[in-house]
């Protein structure tokens, strides 16, 4: 662990956006790669039946939580330390 009282305030600052900005980018990598494979196969069973619709629509939908996730995250690393 690093001892705080002998890090400079600017890079501690910038150590955080940098932190915030992993955050962000991870997870909306991570919600990218999910939607891929779930999308795909959302398509292919709507294109069989147009029943399924509604349930391959909120299977779309799930994955992009992650990323809100990763920006909530990146929102309370930047605002509250």
């Amino acid at each position: 662990m690093i001892d705080p009282s002998i890090m400079n305030p600017d890079i501690t600052k910038g150590l955080i956006a940098i932190a915030a900005a992993i955050a962000v980018g991870l997870s909306g990598y991570a919600a990218g790669v999910a939607e891929q494979a779930i999308g795909s196969a959302a398509v292919g069973a709507m294109a069989e039946d147009d029943k399924f619709f509604s349930k391959g629509l909120i299977m779309v939908v799930i994955p992009e939580t992650i990323a809100v996730f990763g920006l909530v995250v990146a929102l309370i690393l930047m605002f509250i330390y």
